[in-house]
């Protein structure tokens, strides 16, 4: 059975950083491709960054593009989102999700992740 669980939200002000970690057990992690998407209260979840198995490529939401990093480092089971210059927008439950890499196809929808985690909370306080 696979499990994602993450990691490293917590409360920073404006203009602040923060790095979510994020592991999958339960399959050879380095066959997955790797997301983060985003909830924030009343609104829907969202796509943020994506990398693939390799970590070759990555994917970035216009919102998070120049701000965000995702990595991994499948030695360690492990998949980052490094987030720099936070602004109140980025508040909201912050979800890693798992899923097969499909050739060709861009990993940035949350259809295409079959395992999800809980979810971290990230705050930015003005």
């Amino acid at each position: 059975q696979v499990q994602v669980v993450e990691s490293g939200g917590g409360l920073v002000q404006v203009g602040g950083s923060l790095r979510l970690s994020c592991t999958a057990s339960g399959r050879t992690f380095s066959t997955f491709a790797m997301g983060w998407f985003r909830q924030a209260p009343g609104k829907a979840r969202e796509f943020v960054a994506a990398i693939t198995w390799s970590g070759s490529s990555t994917y970035y939401s216009d919102f998070v593009s120049g701000r965000f990093t995702i990595s991994r480092d499948n030695a360690k089971s492990m998949v980052y989102l490094q987030m720099n210059s936070l602004k109140p927008a980025d508040t909201a439950v912050y979800y890693c999700a798992a899923g097969d890499q499909i050739p060709g196809v861009r990993p940035t929808k949350a259809d295409g992740f079959d395992y999800w985690g809980r979810g971290t909370q990230v705050t930015v306080s003005s």
